[in-house]
């Protein structure tokens, strides 16, 4: 059995949860993170705002921001539990870069799916990069014939269809970012994610 202490430490994930609780009590204290227009002002995606200003840094902002206290809290527990096995399964750089483009790509793809069907929506949220790291998982569990660490392919299934189901379910979910940022995960691990070898036993004759 592998001990648990002689894993490398995922400091690249824990800076960014670290990274949403300061920007996130930042603009509690600043304003209220339940007021959308606050939250626009603050560098949440607004379509509009993107692409006729030209306002692009919103596609990374948005991704630290979170609505209300419940959002923050469920989002960083997820990351918190499965952002460290896909950072020593890809490395510190790679995990920094994987985080940040299913981030994006779920920002972008979300909207170009609600523009297309006549929707001006303003999103915040890890929840792209998130669902990112819950493909990324997924696809590393799988060619590791359903072992990773401690995660099985059973439970990153069950994680997904709870997650998916729950958006679906409630009101105010940006889903089209969600399913995008698994399938973006999915695709960037199999870029970036390579099954590491087994060492063989060779024997040496003299």
């Amino acid at each position: 059995m592998e001990d648990v202490s002689s894993r490398k430490k995922a400091f690249v994930n824990m800076g960014f949860i670290i990274l949403n609780v300061i920007y996130f009590l930042y603009l509690e204290i600043t304003g209220s993170t339940e007021n959308t227009q606050f939250m626009v002002n603050h560098g949440a995606m607004y379509a509009p705002l993107v692409l006729e200003h030209g306002e692009y840094y919103r596609l990374l902002t948005s991704i630290f921001m979170h609505f209300g206290i419940n959002h923050i809290m469920n989002n960083m527990l997820i990351l918190f539990i499965l952002g460290d096995n896909l950072e020593r399964a890809l490395g510190h750089v790679k995990y920094f870069l994987f985080y940040l483009f299913c981030g994006i790509g779920a920002n972008i793809i979300s909207m170009i799916v609600n523009l297309g069907d006549y929707r001006l929506i303003v999103s915040a949220g890890a929840s792209g990069a998130i669902f990112g790291v819950i493909g990324g998982l997924l696809y590393a569990v799988l060619i590791n014939r359903g072992k990773l660490e401690d995660l099985s392919t059973r439970q990153l299934v069950v994680v997904i269809v709870c997650s998916l189901y729950f958006g679906f379910s409630s009101t105010g979910v940006d889903n089209a970012a969600h399913i995008a940022g698994l399938f973006v995960g999915i695709i960037m691990g199999i870029i970036l994610y390579r099954k590491p070898k087994r060492p063989t036993n060779m024997e040496i004759w003299e």
